[in-house]
């Protein structure tokens, strides 16, 4: 190995160790003795954890308590006996006034002498949400404004020897932005917030946080991510990004680019190892851009799952000199290649992925944060969650705009899972100010989210915001709030100027292999036409009021957002509510509800499908088997309308709290009957079929890249549980071409059918060899493929 040989030049100058003898060490031996070596004289670049003995109070106050960091400040009020679970009953009201309030967070920082003894010593907060001042005794350092950026300050020349108090103020974002709000000459928009002041479009904080239509308000403040001291000196590694590029089938590059700022003001020489190479490179005083490649006689590419494996490359790099280890770092690469297609062709405007040069139909489910108090959503959560969404068969996840930019680990495991990501930046549903200091901000964050998830293969597209054009145009605003022809024109100027020329700027120089669009969606569900055209969020059947039947014949080219609401299961929801709440008449249940039209369109629904049912506990089962066939029926019309269709991601995945909503798991990790749903109609191999008079229509789709015989079998089945078998046939299947079969009834089934007696469901089974790879039922009575037990009224 060439690092082993470079590494034994120095050796010998240090150590009069000589090549003769050293030849016949074991490789292995020489990587140990070399870190042995390193490790004896001193890795500068260390991190100390500032997470201990931290206390909090409100700012008001004199008398401290215990605070866990990270955390948020409900957390430790809640620890310390102070309120009770948020989520428990009404308290998200009863608990508003802690949003009002300013706390206040302190801890001790032990600095020795080995510690100042280094050239510098940074703070590093990794996330403050949000308005915070920190103080190192006494003595303001940092202001931050911003809950989706690292900050970080020089400390060194604010630290005494021995104990040093740091303070982090955090202000209340409605306090601080009341003024803002009052000495704005319009009002801006902020679809999420049903207070009265609304400040989520000045305070860069999630926006869920303000409430949603399916979750609480709860304005948290906080040391919310890792908190810690980074020493170094000399030089620091401040980015690391890379392009793959495949020369032949056996051969491929890896062209790394560190970014490397330098402290010292002459020019250095180190030495840099990385996989299998060590070269020398130079320094000046300043950032410095190196550049290093990584050649490979063997490769495998990225894929999603269902689509080939997830091959990564991972290696790592060290620079030194004089045997003491300055940075070190591991790397990852990946070969993949994925292309947003928005053309114009014979049906409209497409918009598909292709991943690997291959048309990609995307299974999907957006995803929100899985809590409002984030740092109690710990690694074990993460897990369980993305091996859910791998179990139900879903290969995107989009990463909504009214939340925040996941953990790093999140990314991981859809890296390691092959799951895309198409991430949103985080704004939704509002305008913006026109303030300088507010765009700064804003391409601060930008920049940052950009490079720390850029690298990961999973990242298929990037998305300015949610819903904001589509609201802009359709939803009134201008109306609504009474703007001027000005004040419209100069609203809208800010938000281009931020969507359509800010990001996609910092894009094109930070991240141009990954595509970009302004918004979603870029077409509205209100016109017939428009679903011949590019991405869709259809909200016809919940927020239109329309029939479940109607996901039929609204089938968009990529529909991005669609849902149907449940309730949770009934144990879910007495985890946190008491037992004469739980009815639909009760007030706390009235909050728990927040869609406008909830409650309504449910229990219609379930009368509809079902049976009118009074005990809760059964309806709220029934409410659930309702939201599965209405996930089930729309995906398999979008599935099977492919190639018009090509992606499919309902609303929405998970949840933040235990609370009706159109998430198939809900706040404990819990499954839904949807869940069961999506898992079966988001196989590779799926059908489908409807009743046109006498003839069962059956249409059978795969997304397998290569063509697949199976074979087809339909039965029917009676009431009375009797089966006849009306269709047994090999089929064969290729990639993305769904086809379709007319089978005619038998003369008696069909009488039976129109008198509504005697049939009871049709069994679709797909096989291939002897093995069941697909299977649902088809209730013609209810267009379903989900048994509503109608006759369970009568139990």
């Amino acid at each position: 190995m060439k690092v082993i040989c470079d590494t034994i030049d120095h050796l010998q100058s240090i150590k009069n160790v000589s090549l003769l003898a050293m030849k016949y060490v074991h490789p292995i031996s020489l990587i140990l003795l070399f870190n042995l070596i390193f490790s004896s004289i001193g890795y500068t670049e260390t991190i100390i954890p500032l997470n201990k003995d931290w206390r909090f109070k409100n700012v008001k106050a004199d008398q401290w308590s215990p605070a866990t960091v990270p955390g948020v400040v409900h957390l430790d009020l809640l620890d310390n006996g102070v309120i009770k679970d948020p989520y428990e009953g009404n308290n998200e009201l009863t608990q508003r006034w802690i949003e009002l309030e300013d706390w206040e967070y302190s801890t001790t920082i032990l600095a020795d002498q080995k510690l100042l003894n280094n050239s510098h010593i940074e703070l590093v907060f990794e996330g403050l949400d949000t308005y915070a001042t920190i103080l190192i005794n006494g003595k303001e350092i940092l202001v931050t404004d911003n809950m989706f950026r690292e900050w970080s300050v020089e400390l060194k020349p604010h630290l005494n020897l021995g104990n040093n108090e740091l303070t982090v103020i955090f202000h209340s974002p409605l306090n601080l932005n009341k003024a803002n709000v009052e000495n704005s000459p319009y009002e801006l928009p902020a679809a999420n917030e049903t207070v009265d002041l609304k400040v989520s479009p000045y305070t860069r904080k999630a926006a869920y946080h303000f409430g949603w239509d399916w979750g609480p308000r709860f304005l948290t403040s906080g040391i919310w991510r890792p908190v810690y001291l980074r020493t170094w000196n000399t030089l620091k590694v401040t980015d690391v990004t890379y392009t793959s590029t495949a020369i032949n089938p056996n051969e491929a590059r890896i062209d790394f680019e560190f970014e490397i700022f330098h402290d010292l003001d002459q020019t250095g020489t180190y030495r840099m190892t990385m996989a299998d190479s060590s070269f020398m490179i130079t320094l000046k005083k300043g950032v410095n851009i190196v550049k290093q490649s990584v050649e490979l006689n063997s490769f495998s590419n990225w894929n999603p799952i269902g689509y080939g494996n997830q091959w990564q490359w991972k290696g790592a790099y060290m620079i030194s000199t004089n045997f003491t280890l300055l940075a070190k770092g591991n790397l990852k690469a990946a070969f993949r290649e994925i292309e947003l297609i928005q053309t114009k062709d014979d049906i409209g405007t497409s918009f598909y992925f292709k991943v690997n040069g291959q048309p990609f139909y995307a299974k999907g489910a957006n995803y929100i944060p899985q809590d409002l108090f984030l740092p109690r959503v710990d690694s074990a959560r993460y897990e369980k969650l993305i091996q859910q969404a791998v179990d139900a068969n879903i290969n995107m996840i989009r990463v909504w705009g009214g939340g925040i930019y996941e953990n790093d680990y999140f990314y991981d495991l859809c890296d390691d899972n092959g799951i895309l990501v198409w991430q949103d930046f985080m704004f939704a549903n509002s305008m913006y100010p026109n303030d300088p200091s507010f765009m700064d901000n804003i391409a601060e964050e930008v920049e940052y989210n950009v490079k720390r998830l850029r690298n990961h293969p999973c990242i298929a597209l990037w998305c300015g915001n949610n819903e904001i054009e589509v609201a802009w145009e359709n939803w009134g605003w201008q109306k609504q709030f009474g703007y001027s022809k000005k004040d419209s024109a100069e609203i809208w100027n800010t938000y281009t100027s931020i969507f359509h020329e800010l990001i996609p700027q910092t894009l094109e120089k930070l991240s141009p292999n990954i595509d970009y669009v302004p918004t979603t969606p870029l077409s509205n569900w209100g016109k017939a036409e428009n679903f011949n055209h590019s991405s869709m969020h259809y909200w016809g059947v919940w927020h239109g009021r329309e029939p479940i039947e109607n996901f039929a014949k609204n089938v968009g080219r990529f529909i991005a957002e669609y849902g149907y609401q449940s309730f949770p299961d009934y144990a879910t929801l007495a985890n946190v509510i008491q037992e004469a709440d739980l009815n639909l008449a009760s007030e706390v249940m009235k909050n728990r509800q927040k869609s406008y039209i909830g409650n309504g369109i449910i229990e219609k629904n379930v009368i509809k499908y079902a049976y009118e049912e009074k005990n809760f506990e059964k309806w709220v089962e029934l409410t659930q088997l309702v939201q599965a066939h209405a996930y089930g029926y729309a995906i398999r019309q979008h599935r099977t309308q492919t190639p018009h269709c090509m992606g499919t991601l309902f609303w929405q995945l998970n949840d933040c709290w235990p609370g009706p909503s159109w998430s198939v798991i809900d706040y404990y990790g819990n499954e839904k009957e949807g869940y069961g749903e999506v898992q079966n109609f988001y196989k590779p191999i799926i059908a489908s079929c409807e009743l046109d008079e006498n003839n069962l229509v059956l249409t059978a789709i795969s997304d397998r890249k290569r063509t697949t015989e199976v074979t087809l079998l339909v039965t029917a089945q009676n009431a009375k549980g009797m089966s006849a078998t009306i269709y047994d046939s090999k089929i064969s299947l290729s990639f993305l071409k769904p086809q379709e079969f007319y089978l005619m009834l038998p003369k008696k089934l069909s009488r039976n059918i129109r008198k509504k007696k005697g049939l009871s469901h049709f069994t679709i089974t797909i096989k291939e060899g002897m093995n069941t790879i697909f299977e649902t039922n088809y209730y013609p009575e209810s267009n379903a493929t989900v048994d509503f037990l109608k006759d369970g009224a009568n139990e």
